[in-house]
């Protein structure tokens, strides 16, 4: 079945969904959730939806469903697509959700501006007029002139509109007014579908009726689980599912923590030292690296709220009783290798046993556990659970039934501890049981990514370690599921988190050591040598003293003038009268002649004119008036008045005000277009031997990878590593490089080619990094003996149009002809186009004609 998300995979495949900034959402959601890529494609395609036209479009009233990850921030989403429909017309959002615990946190989320997870900008600005986002009872109190939003669970929606009391909701209100339905954890909404059930009173049948009431209504779905097993749920919506972003590709993108099951035969106890062992390690490995980090555990019960205060109570009784001995019969006993690597970093910071049992009991005091189990615990909890991050939030151990298995946000989980055994009921040798799903969805919560940098410049929001696995800092992006082995559960579990998408397969798995060789590290290069790269940094506009500097050159910019000017014509037959065409004609008016007040109120009505906003762009600009007035800014340009003779004459202070605005719109365009957050930092370098080392990764057994290519390069001194395990393309290249390895060493020395498992980024002027595949080192043997480094990137020929920018980037660094002094040596740094193995000859000469100049 060929879904809608389909259909928009394939258009932005090719180029008919293109890549766009959204001024209105961009400014308008709050600097502190970047908008990350996928959801910025989220936008592109609902305005595609809206303003093009193609065979899968619905008749109106729209009704289209986002099926987004858990964690990938559709609550950003709904905001952004508020603010476009805001733009576009609409007024009156009704939210509604499956549960209170989820309207309680969206209502933050939305309406209080002093929360921590707050989603709009403390001004919102649309077409130069300042909007507020107002929670409404009912659609006839609300104003058209600003957000107005009713939060309210399907339950209570489907009695009001049901039974009919007053203030209370009615069917008329989304006649009267379009109204833009927003439905989040939306598979609750396909109960009378998925059971073949009629839809009239039904909520699925309520929420259907409520879009039904105007053409120009929208209903918005969001959920993370669609049920695309079910026929029914999939007929429904095939021609809905906008898009498709699951926990696999979530995961893939590197925005989750990864998965890792901890088994063991340890009883509660020894599972719940394991985990509060790790959740230590965590926190002082993190402090170690300035990142400020309370992790905190998870305790799950089986079934009852009974079992899960039993055991808050034994873990209040551990905590109380911790001491050395505890602690030294997890170190004596574990096998786990994180464990023992906890250890050994207690060790090496001299935290000894007593003082690991001392922080321990510090940290977990009865007054930062918290419960959430019943409906009025969660209620009464709610702000504490969902700001866990926060640091003047003291919780750091959770104990919970089944109450968060929804709605519930949080970064800084990194352990989850199964207090009881034994496989689920439900579960068969190819089903897996509700309950053991229900862990699996337990578990996709928790994987939300901690966000952490150590330099400028660094993704905060992504993995950084999957290519180093004995990184330290790699555990702070896993979490772990402490459980008693038993190896039919585990098998059902690994299956509901295959399945999810958020889990690799460790079956499927191998662990390949990947190691510098011996000769290599007994080299002068590798001990005294160096990489040259660069880093990204904030962009600096502090050279930026004037539009030109920005990249903007026009000093011209037109305007139409209003005229009275019309024609009539029959809608019946042709109509004979002639009418003169008015004559245009032109009048050029420098803004150094349009009064000041003018100009000044002008800046005052656009938002991006403020100016601590302007200052960013241009600190050199040291008041408004300057703005104005200085030549190289506002004061040098002119407007082209376009108008007949008479209205050339009479030009009004209005007039002015409205060609002046629309002057500083096409300015902001253009300012917008050419700003970066990040660029590229000026070259830097680091010695060979502290870059490069010994690590582990992990490949798919017999896959591509798998083959470590050791047959030709084992013995080669010129490959440093013991293997290549790269893809296809990436072994082409290094078997081509072996046969063209005699003629290279005709004319240099030293001849090193380093697989770069990313160590080594470089940075584009628009911030964007790249990570090269193979690193090429090679001295001449005369004249200067200058040292080349070469970037070089083998690339398949479907990823080369999508990966463009990374050539267009390393021939920009060719075409540069840096030289860099280091020591007593010179290096060259140079690129190479892309190698692919359809066009090796021609690769060949472009590598040739870098190493000759």
């Amino acid at each position: 079945m060929t879904f809608l998300y389909d259909s928009f995979d394939t258009l932005t495949k090719f180029g008919a969904i293109p890549d766009q900034r959204f001024a209105t959402i961009e400014d308008n959601l709050s600097p502190k959730f970047p908008i990350r890529e996928y959801q910025l494609k989220s936008f592109a395609r609902f305005n595609y939806f809206l303003n093009s036209s193609f065979d899968d479009k619905q008749d109106k009233p729209f009704h289209l469903l986002y099926n987004m990850a858990t964690g990938s921030g559709k609550t950003l989403v709904m905001a952004g697509l508020m603010l476009y429909l805001y733009e576009n017309g609409y007024r009156n959002f009704l939210f509604f959700v499956n549960s209170n615990n989820i309207i309680k946190k969206t209502k933050d989320n939305f309406i209080n501006q002093q929360a921590s997870k707050y989603l709009f900008n403390d001004k919102i600005v649309i077409d130069g007029k300042e909007v507020y986002v107002k929670e409404t009872d009912t659609f006839e109190s609300a104003d058209d002139r600003n957000i107005n939003i009713k939060f309210t669970t399907i339950q209570q929606l489907h009695i009001d509109l049901n039974n009919t009391k007053e203030n209370s909701v009615t069917y008329e209100d989304f006649a009267d007014k379009k109204i833009v339905l927003i439905a989040d954890e939306a598979h609750h909404l396909n109960s009378a579908t998925k059971n073949k059930g009629t839809l009239f009173g039904s909520w699925e049948g309520t929420a259907l009726e409520i879009l039904n009431q105007n053409t120009e209504n929208i209903l918005l779905e969001f959920t993370a689980t669609l049920d695309y097993e079910t026929k029914e749920v999939s007929a429904k919506y095939q021609k809905k599912v906008i898009y498709k972003y699951d926990l696999a590709q979530f995961r893939i993108d590197k925005y989750s923590k990864e998965i890792n099951l901890i088994r063991s035969h340890y009883d509660e106890q020894g599972r719940i030292m394991q985990a509060l062992i790790l959740n230590l390690y965590r926190q002082e490995l993190a402090t170690q690296h300035n990142i400020n980090l309370k992790p905190v555990i998870l305790f799950k019960a089986k079934k009852t709220i009974k079992e899960s205060e039993q055991n808050k109570l034994n873990f209040h009784n551990l905590i109380d009783l911790l001491s050395s001995e505890l602690v030294d019969e997890i170190r004596n006993s574990a096998t786990i290798p994180i464990i023992q690597k906890a250890f050994n970093f207690f060790d090496l910071e001299k935290i000894s046993a007593s003082e690991i049992a001392k922080r321990l009991k510090s940290n977990f005091r009865f007054e930062n556990c918290i419960s959430a189990n019943s409906d009025d615990e969660a209620e009464k909890n709610q702000l504490l659970l969902n700001t866990l991050e926060d640091e003047n939030n003291p919780i750091r151990a959770v104990f919970a039934v089944h109450k968060l298995n929804e709605g519930w946000d949080v970064l800084n989980l990194f352990d989850i501890v199964r207090l009881y055994e034994g496989q689920n009921t439900g579960g068969t040798n190819t089903t897996v049981g509700a309950a053991t799903l229900s862990e699996a969805q337990l578990i996709g919560r928790g994987a939300r990514y901690f966000p952490f940098a150590l330099e400028e410049g660094q993704d905060k929001f992504t993995r950084k370690y999957d290519d180093d696995l004995s990184n330290d800092l790699n555990v702070l992006e896993e979490l772990y599921y402490h459980t008693k082995e038993d190896s039919r559960y585990i098998s059902e579990l690994k299956k509901a988190l295959i399945d999810s998408g958020i889990y690799e397969d460790d079956e499927k798995l191998e662990t390949k050591q990947l190691t510098l060789k011996l000769g290599f590290k007994q080299t002068d290069f590798y001990k005294y040598g160096q990489v040259v790269y660069n880093k990204k940094i904030e962009k600096s506009y502090n050279n930026v003293k004037s539009f030109a500097d920005m990249g903007i050159y026009k000093k011209n910019f037109a305007y139409q003038l209003s005229s009275g000017f019309g024609k009539m014509t029959s809608a019946f037959f042709e109509m004979e009268v002639q009418y003169e065409a008015e004559t245009q004609h032109q009048k050029a008016i420098k803004l150094s002649e349009i009064p000041f007040h003018i100009k000044r109120f002008a800046l005052a009505q656009n938002p991006f004119f403020y100016f601590d906003k302007l200052q960013k762009c241009f600190p050199n600009v040291n008041s408004l008036s300057n703005f104005i007035l200085c030549k190289d800014y506002l004061n040098d340009l002119e407007i082209n008045f376009n108008g007949s003779a008479k209205r050339l004459e009479n030009v009004s202070n209005k007039d002015y005000l409205n060609a002046v605005q629309g002057l500083l719109q096409a300015i902001e365009f253009e300012i917008k277009s050419n700003l970066t957050e990040f660029e590229g930092s000026d070259y830097t370098k680091e010695y060979i031997h502290k870059v490069f080392k010994d690590k582990e990764i992990k490949v798919y057994k017999d896959s591509e990878r798998a083959d470590g290519q050791e047959s030709l390069i084992l013995n080669e001194p010129w490959y440093v590593y013991n293997a290549n395990y790269g893809t296809s393309e990436e072994k082409a290249f290094v078997k081509m490089f072996a046969k063209r390895f005699e003629g290279l060493n005709q004319k240099f020395k030293n001849i090193y080619l380093i697989r770069n498992e990313r160590e080594v980024k470089i940075i584009d002027k628009f911030g964007r990094a790249f990570e090269p595949d193979f690193i090429l080192f090679c001295k001449q043997k005369d004249g200067d003996e200058l040292t080349y480094q070469v970037f070089i990137e083998p690339k398949g020929l479907h990823l080369s149009l999508f990966d463009a920018w990374k050539e267009d980037f390393l021939i920009k660094i060719r075409d540069q002809n840096r030289i860099i002094q280091i020591d007593t040596d010179k290096y060259k740094i140079t690129g190479v186009s892309f190698y692919n193995s359809a066009h090796e000859t021609e690769f060949e000469k472009h590598l040739t004609n870098a190493l000759a100049n």
